[in-house]
């Protein structure tokens, strides 16, 4: 495997350079090696008759890894992790961009529950997420509305249990002596036990006391504890929409955890491990189950963020490949001929949410009288595409046959740190004006680069003789969502004329 800093870049990474936070990971070979971990294909076609397979390769899960050889990234902060210095700084904000990603990656998934205005909801959504007005959907939203009244009824009603425990009693208060205490007061000098009780009068026996510390309350308080830090972290990245009805329910679940935190510390509770086993009170008792179940959601949010963040580039190619579909949506008269079924999954797995046949989308556009396909790491890209190594792509067809097919380059680089769109949209068109030279039934002259913003909104474009490209810096919410999504909407209305 060959590594690539850029999917545009006319050279390889030398063997013994390590990749950084400001590159993209990516790699070319004849082809993808079969079910390797660090690494999956983007897209697997020829170029100049040879097989090649574009990959990509994983952020590390620390600072540095090998295979390939990849130094100086930020460590993803743990749930509910505070920033402690500016170091800190540059891991959450990677965070919580990657998060807002998600969020508008998650409310497809919303959108589908009305599948012949999916595009409709979803732009309506985005538009709410581009105005700041309903911060993003979350685990600890959800829970924020479902568990009040659950860790309402547990904090009138924890469950305690009798423990024995041996203690100097007074001798008139005495009730019960097992057979240690009994010895111990057999050991002590004097005739009577009033003699042996000594000057203070108390002698050792066995006390019955109210106890907290069961395993139920321990899962209780591990779970108030965890979620506090979880609405706080969804706090500060939504710091933006305190205004709103859902930042304020998450506020005061806040501040209900932390109170009953506080309660469950005072009576001597411990905090559950994560590995804690259940028993009978959590599988029966309903509120202690509903507690349990929300603990292991949250907890079960780490392994996934895990996943998530080492494949942030592919969630970025599905936002951008919605962000597309959004633009192209908003043409004036334009027919859906096809749309395939997006297949959402349980979970994410190598950092993507939904799958879907090819293409995504199929429009056709009266006023020019042309068919556009949406296409998203196509199975059988052609020459043009591999060469360029852009794995999202629109096709342009005349249904009549006159014209040749016609397609646009989309590359969509992802890296930890903000790419100089003005560089890029010059060595893409420099890559792009190469591929002028090969002979092809389709024509290629156009490309367009979508990137992290990292809340610095910006346009690009680089004319070259025979070609051009474009590049758009956006963000996932806010201005850099708004400002981004108008770009787009003029490329599209440019580029097919419409």
């Amino acid at each position: 495997m060959a590594g690539l800093r850029r999917p545009w870049a006319s050279a390889f990474v030398d063997t013994g350079e390590a990749f950084g936070p400001g590159d993209c990971l990516l790699s070319e070979a004849p082809r993808a090696p079969p079910k390797a971990k660090n690494v999956t294909p983007l897209m697997q076609g020829r170029f100049r008759r040879q097989p090649v397979a574009l990959l990509l390769h994983p952020y590390p899960k620390r600072s540095s890894a090998t295979e390939p050889q990849r130094t100086g990234f930020p460590v993803r902060p743990r749930e509910g992790e505070e920033l402690r210095s500016e170091e800190s700084l540059f891991p959450h904000e990677c965070l919580a961009r990657m998060n807002r990603v998600l969020a508008r990656i998650q409310e497809l998934k919303e959108a589908l529950d009305d599948p012949e205005r999916v595009w409709e909801r979803l732009r309506q959504a985005w538009d709410r997420a581009a105005k700041e007005e309903d911060p993003r959907m979350a685990e600890i939203v959800r829970q924020a509305k479902d568990m009040p009244p659950t860790l309402g009824d547990l904090s009138k009603r924890l469950r305690r249990v009798l423990r024995r425990t041996r203690e100097q009693v007074p001798l008139d208060r005495v009730q019960e002596m097992d057979r240690a205490s009994m010895r111990w007061l057999s050991r002590q000098p004097g005739r009577t036990i009033a003699e042996r009780a000594g000057s203070d009068q108390r002698i050792l026996a066995t006390v019955r006391k109210e106890d907290f510390n069961t395993l139920e309350n321990r899962v209780t308080h591990a779970y108030v504890r965890l979620a506090s830090a979880v609405a706080r972290e969804w706090m500060r990245e939504n710091a933006r929409a305190r205004s709103s009805a859902r930042y304020h329910r998450v506020a005061t679940f806040d501040r209900t955890c932390k109170s009953l935190a506080r309660d469950l510390q005072a009576l001597g509770v411990d905090v559950a491990p994560p590995d804690s086993p259940s028993n009978y009170v959590l599988d029966q008792d309903r509120s202690y189950r509903g507690t349990r179940d929300a603990w292991r959601k949250l907890l079960a949010r780490e392994k996934v963020l895990d996943d998530l963040w080492a494949w942030q580039a592919q969630s970025w190619t599905d936002f951008c490949v919605l962000a597309i579909t959004l633009a192209i949506d908003t043409l004036p008269n334009k027919e859906v001929v096809f749309q395939s079924p997006v297949l959402w999954q349980h979970e994410a797995r190598l950092g993507r949410w939904f799958d879907q046949d090819r293409p995504l989308a199929v429009y056709w556009l009266h006023d020019i009288d042309r068919i556009v396909e949406i296409q998203s790491r196509p199975e059988n890209p052609s020459s043009l595409l591999v060469g360029a190594r852009a794995h999202v792509a629109l096709r342009i067809t005349d249904p009549a046959g006159s014209d040749p097919d016609r397609r646009v380059a989309i590359w969509t680089p992802h890296a930890m740190e903000r790419l100089d769109l003005g560089v890029a949209v010059k060595e893409a068109g420099e890559r792009l004006e190469q591929l002028q030279q090969v002979s092809s039934h389709e024509i290629m002259r156009h490309g367009l680069i979508l990137t992290p913003g990292h809340y610095l909104p910006e346009t690009a474009r680089h004319d070259a003789a025979r070609s051009s490209v474009s590049g758009i810096a956006l963000d996932a919410s806010g201005d850099g969502l708004s400002l981004g999504l108008e770009a787009l909407a003029s490329f599209v209305s440019r580029e097919l004329g419409a």
